[in-house]
């Protein structure tokens, strides 16, 4: 049983998207659309237990949802022409995937929906996962779905990519979305994987598609490069039986360098077009880290500048967890360590309550606290990391720590 449960949802993740976007194409109805593909997930959960799981799951799952989108033309009574469509071959447009995320990031919802809504539709990401990307309660992301669907029947939110004159502003918010797709492939969240890469694939070809229609942003470069980058660690951040190796014990050799090099040549162009922004500074950062023969050799100044320079753009907390990090590892910087830690608990407060939910923001203070000769006080903060911590990698790196 468990192992058809994890086919269904190997299955989801890849192919919801896909499917959404040829349903939303025939039918004209976003909302319809994903009502039946989930409906031919929920019968797939009844019938795979008993029949086994098909021999091409997905072709079975379009199936079933194509029948239930005949079911909701003929109550509809729609006309003939979408009817002989539905019946006869779905045509493939390479950009269905990308119309249907502009749909869902449309400026009539909320900020919070169309990202919700993008990675649930788009990317077939779960509820449960949204709810821990978002660090927000599981029912409110069911609710932002259940309202954004609406919306976009009521206003009648077309299926298209947007003209000309709007593809600039939402351009942002479509980024975010791929972004937080990537985060959750990079380091999943749910489940008992350390690593999805289809997920991480799925939002480094969206960008790519991005970058080929829109080579002039340079934020989309810069997304861009962020993704190759991290993609380019990816063969040395595991080893076989699934452990996490944190970046200063990874072997560099195993690094994808030709990738490094297309991410850094992406990079390259952003600057050229003149218009910094964070993903660029983002891509810089990893960049530093990726140009570097060892961990000894790591331009840790450079690093802090560019921090700075982020927290100049966008001053998130988390940025200043990372930046204290580069601080505490800065060769010039007398008492690193301490000054690191100070940096964090001068944050205002309602910055430390969001990181108070943040793993890494524990696991970095017992890092800080063990430099300090104050092991109590690290463990302690190792184990709230660890009760935070959902992924399995990542736990298991803890449980060692703490066992040490």
């Amino acid at each position: 049983m468990d192992e058809v449960h994890a086919e269904l949802a190997r299955v989801v993740r890849e192919h919801t998207g896909r499917l959404t976007a040829c349903l939303v194409r025939v039918l004209g109805d976003f909302a319809a659309a994903e009502d039946v593909v989930q409906d031919a997930v929920e019968t797939a959960l009844r019938r795979w237990p008993e029949d086994g799981v098909p021999d091409h799951p997905d072709a079975w799952l379009l199936t079933v949802a194509r029948r239930r989108g005949l079911d909701v033309l003929r109550r509809r009574e729609l006309h003939r022409d979408k009817l002989a469509r539905l019946r006869g071959p779905v045509p493939s447009e390479p950009d269905d995937r990308l119309k249907l995320i502009f749909m869902c990031c449309h400026p009539a919802l909320s900020r919070a929906a169309q990202v919700a809504l993008t990675l649930r539709a788009v990317c077939g990401l779960t509820t449960a996962q949204i709810s821990a990307a978002f660090l927000v309660p599981e029912p409110t992301v069911g609710q932002r779905i259940t309202r954004a669907k609406r919306k976009i029947g009521a206003a009648g939110i077309p299926y298209r990519m947007p003209d000309d004159a709007d593809l600039d502003d939402r351009v942002n918010q479509v980024l975010a979305v791929i972004y937080l797709l990537f985060n959750e492939g990079y380091l999943p969240t749910t489940g008992d994987r350390p690593h999805a890469r289809d997920l991480a694939d799925d939002a480094e070809w969206l960008t790519a598609q991005l970058a080929w229609l829109l080579p002039r942003q340079p934020e989309v470069l810069g997304l861009l490069a962020l993704i190759r980058l991290h993609q380019a660690r990816t063969g040395a951040r595991f080893t076989v039986d699934g452990r996490l190796v944190p970046l200063p014990d990874q072997d560099r050799s195993r690094w994808d360098h030709d990738a490094i090099t297309d991410a850094i040549h992406l990079i390259e162009r952003a600057a050229k077009l003149r218009h910094l922004g964070p993903y660029q500074l983002q891509a810089a950062i990893v960049a530093c880290h990726a140009e570097s023969p060892t961990w000894a050799e790591t331009d840790w100044p450079q690093i802090v500048v560019l921090y700075d320079m982020l927290l100049g753009l966008v001053p998130s907390p988390v940025h200043r967890l990372h930046r204290a990090i580069a601080l505490h590892h800065h060769p010039g910087q007398r008492g690193g360590p301490r000054n690191a830690l100070a940096d964090l608990d001068a944050l205002p407060s309602t910055d430390r309550k969001t990181l108070e939910h943040y793993p890494l923001y524990h696991a970095t203070r017992a890092e800080l606290l063990r430099a300090l000769g104050d092991p109590k006080a690290a463990h302690t903060a190792d184990q709230r990391a660890l009760a935070l911590t959902t992924n399995p990698a990542q736990q298991t790196l803890l449980e060692e720590r703490l066992t040490e």
